[in-house]
């Protein structure tokens, strides 16, 4: 059975089928069916706190991992993605990198400043919340930037990833929220980025570390995003506002971020923009984010620079942006490869190649390309 290449079909697979498979099960769960009850029981399976058995709480191992695993492997996770950003990139990459991750993440800060402005912060417009909303539109799927680029792209473009992997996990987003007024302490910072941190020093200290803890990029995903899926309701997945939340984030990801991308390349003189429009999604993994800056918010609640019913206000959107940013995952997973096309076709018309690293236009009406310099 090919059941890998059959989740992999699917935009954000890796991510969203797990996603959902854990969040069915949990929601047969909690059905609490008596037939379900009553072989749990004569299994030995201790009660919850609540009084029920339940057999994604049957204890040892498997609760460890498909229950309550969410954010150790989110914390394994962002470690081997720090291993994999290379401080050591060409000068075109890092500008593009750096121009790419600025833009992203600025647009991403506006829509949820004006968000906020405008609609309840925590439960606005579709039921929106600007975490939501700015971890959604900040985190791009490196995976299909790599992939796109590397079709449409040139060596600078698909090198830029290296930079660009500095927004994966919930550090920005996390930023995010202080900026807009959330009281978040120091050491909640430190404590998301210091597994990124270690990992990036390690992997830029010795190669082979960062060639072994490469896979971890990917091998975590699916497991924490069925520990995520295991504390949700498949419900929220048909609820038509989160629907509709989903597909407006990813569709304001798309345009806005791409758009804001170009313009940027633009002012600094990028002849191609296939680059922006290719960073222009929301990455699978970004799922994680609320689950983390909900376990941050408990930190300031303990520290006392945050309210208790703020953190827990935290922790009450935690299901549904998730099922938002999963949602938006597979919108932009659909729209990102249609604009690059798009944009591609474009520039072609203009006697743009973005394949090539460097190239003259002709004067005339025509403008041709010159030799380029360098091809991938």
């Amino acid at each position: 059975m090919k059941l890998k290449q059959t989740i992999e079909r699917v935009p954000g697979g890796l991510m969203v089928v797990p996603l959902l498979f854990g969040a069915l099960l949990n929601t047969v769960d909690q059905l609490h069916l008596s037939p379900v009850m009553k072989f749990l029981k004569s299994l030995g399976v201790a009660k919850t706190p609540e009084g029920y058995y339940e057999f994604l709480r049957i204890g040892g191992f498997s609760q460890e991992l498909f229950k309550d695993s969410a954010l150790v492997l989110i914390a394994l996770f962002l470690f081997c993605a720090g291993s994999q950003m290379n401080l050591r990139v060409g000068g075109a990459a890092l500008k593009k990198g750096v121009l790419l991750t600025t833009s992203k993440y600025l647009t991403g800060l506006a829509v949820g400043l004006l968000f906020g402005c405008f609609f309840d912060p925590m439960d606005g417009l579709f039921g929106l919340s600007t975490l939501a909303i700015i971890a959604a539109m900040t985190n791009g799927n490196g995976g299909m930037y790599a992939a796109l680029t590397g079709q449409y792209g040139n060596r600078s473009d698909v090198g830029a990833v290296a930079v660009l992997s500095l927004n994966d996990g919930p550090f920005f987003t996390l930023m995010s929220l202080g900026l807009l007024g959330s009281s978040f302490p120091i050491i909640a910072f430190i404590a998301v980025l210091l597994p990124i941190a270690i990992g990036m020093i390690l992997g830029n200290l010795d190669e082979d570390i960062r060639d072994f803890l490469k896979a971890g990029e990917i091998l975590p995903v699916p497991f924490f995003a069925f520990a995520l899926g295991a504390g949700m309701n498949l419900a929220s997945f048909f609820n038509p506002s989160v629907v509709t939340a989903g597909l407006t984030i990813g569709i304001l990801t798309t345009v806005l971020t791409g758009f804001t991308g170009i313009l940027v390349f633009k002012l600094f003189r990028e002849k191609s923009y296939i680059a922006p429009v290719s960073e222009a999604s929301t990455a699978g993994n970004a799922a994680g984010t609320p689950a983390a800056i909900a376990a941050a918010a408990s930190v300031a609640a303990g520290s006392g620079m945050m309210s208790a019913a703020e953190a827990q206000s935290y922790q009450d959107i935690v299901n549904i942006a998730t099922a938002q940013i999963s949602i938006a995952t597979l919108t932009t997973a659909l729209l990102c490869p249609i604009a690059v096309i798009l944009v591609d076709k474009y520039q072609r018309r203009k006697g743009i190649n973005g394949r090539l690293e460097k190239f003259e236009l002709e004067s005339g009406s025509s403008q041709e390309e010159r030799v380029p310099s360098t091809t991938v």
